[in-house]
């Protein structure tokens, strides 16, 4: 039971570890582009990152057809919602330490 305990908190702290690495690299995207591109800032660059996440996702689905089926709303104000939302899930994370302590 102890190994298997280890095994999940090791699996979990990888699982920490990478998401926090996606994060990092979002964030030195954000701050490359909104620097090299005049006129834009680093909301425009999420926006745009985001935008292309979500339509990439549904590219995907709808190219598979083993897939189930999935209900997204789709329309500019979904969109927009579904942005805002990623955006503050990333913000709130960006602000939080990366614990790696039992």
């Amino acid at each position: 039971a102890e190994a298997d305990a280890e095994s999940k908190y090791l699996s979990g702290v990888g699982v920490a570890r990478q998401r926090q690495a996606i994060v990092n690299g979002l964030r030195d995207s954000i701050v490359d582009f909104s620097d090299g591109v005049e006129g834009t800032r680093p909301k425009d660059v999420m926006d745009l990152l985001l935008l292309t996440q979500y339509f990439d996702m549904i590219k995907e689905v709808g190219s598979h057809g083993a897939q189930k089926t999935l209900f997204l709303p789709h329309g500019p104000g979904s969109v927009t919602e579904l942005q805002a939302n990623l955006r503050s899930g990333l913000m709130n994370q960006l602000d939080k330490p990366l614990d790696m302590k039992r």
